[in-house]
């Protein structure tokens, strides 16, 4: 176990090169001045070209990625507009993403496991055609349309929860307020495809030889589908849930822009419109590290799902 953990953690270091390289790529193809962005139109071009020498960038690119590279994992990279260690800067807004992303996934978990659950068992039924339903408009509907018809709904029309903002910690009566919507907003598309393939799984596994078996000792059907047919249900589940784990961090770069919320993924959007190209590139290394890493757990857990499962 020991030896595939060190080999999943050195494969990473390939990846977030390939990444730190597109990303380079695509930061650089973009039209624009970064100088030009920072000092402003009436910039003289004495001004613009102080601008570049300062931060590097009349630098060859090939010299620009090594030394950004350089800067990123020695922790010395700078951001252009905070004037702060990217890595730093990143730290800060941590805390409201890991929040909102956590809020999400909770919802997203006491929400779909149990309806993929009861479509199951109750397969053509009017809830199962309702459950379905709803879980192919979170499928189809983009993040950012789901949170603008929340916020018209419930801020604009009901006047019930405030439309964007932070207002604090999620434990706080105020900050959770504040959480209510982009949370909702963000575990959509979680609760949607969990529930679509919560139910398909345990369709499937209901029709096993085993199950069968247990129905014919007198076991208790709740027992047999809680205790046989979900557990061995569990493993397609549980990828998707992780996969999408590390997707809510890339959807929730929509989601704190539309309700301006104060985590990394409105961080990365702001760099961008800012032309800060060492931030947008610490953004981006972070966030692939993250989906990484949150696979390499996913794979661990399948070894406590299922025993049988061996990485050795």
């Amino acid at each position: 176990m020991l030896n595939y953990i060190l080999r999943r953690l050195l494969i990473l270091i390939p990846i977030l090169i390939f990444i730190s390289l597109f990303i380079f790529v695509i930061i650089k193809l973009t039209p624009g001045d970064p100088a030009l962005v920072l000092l402003g139109e009436r910039a003289t071009e004495q001004a613009l070209n102080q601008t570049r020498i300062k931060y590097g960038l009349d630098q060859p690119l090939h010299i620009q990625y090594f030394k950004m590279m350089e800067n990123f994992f020695k922790g010395d990279l700078k951001s252009i507009n905070y004037k702060q260690n990217v890595i730093s800067v990143i730290i800060n807004r941590l805390p409201a993403t890991l929040e909102l992303g956590a809020a999400a996934l909770v919802i997203a978990i006491i929400v779909s496991i149990p309806a993929g659950i009861i479509s199951a068992i109750k397969r053509n039924s009017v809830f199962d055609y309702i459950s379905m339903s709803i879980a192919l408009l979170g499928i189809s509907i983009p993040v950012f349309y789901t949170g603008i018809i929340l916020m018209y709904i419930f801020a604009v029309k009901l006047n019930w929860l405030p439309a964007s903002g932070y207002g604090g910690h999620i434990w706080t009566t105020e900050g959770f307020k504040y959480f209510i919507l982009p949370a909702i907003s963000l575990s959509f598309v979680l609760m949607a495809s969990t529930t679509r393939l919560t139910r398909s799984s345990i369709l499937e596994v209901i029709q096993e030889d085993y199950i069968r078996t247990a129905r014919a000792k007198g076991v208790k059907e709740k027992s047999v589908i809680l205790i046989h047919a979900f557990k061995n249900a569990l493993v397609p589940i549980v990828t998707n849930i992780g996969n999408q784990v590390a997707g809510i961090f890339a959807g929730a770069v929509l989601t704190e822009t539309v309700f301006a919320w104060p985590g990394v993924g409105r961080l990365a959007v702001n760099a961008i419109f800012r032309r800060d190209e060492p931030l947008v590139f610490g953004c981006v290394i972070f966030l692939s590290a993250v989906y990484v890493i949150v696979n390499l757990i996913v794979d661990l857990v399948y070894t406590l799902i299922n025993p049988q499962i061996t990485y050795d």
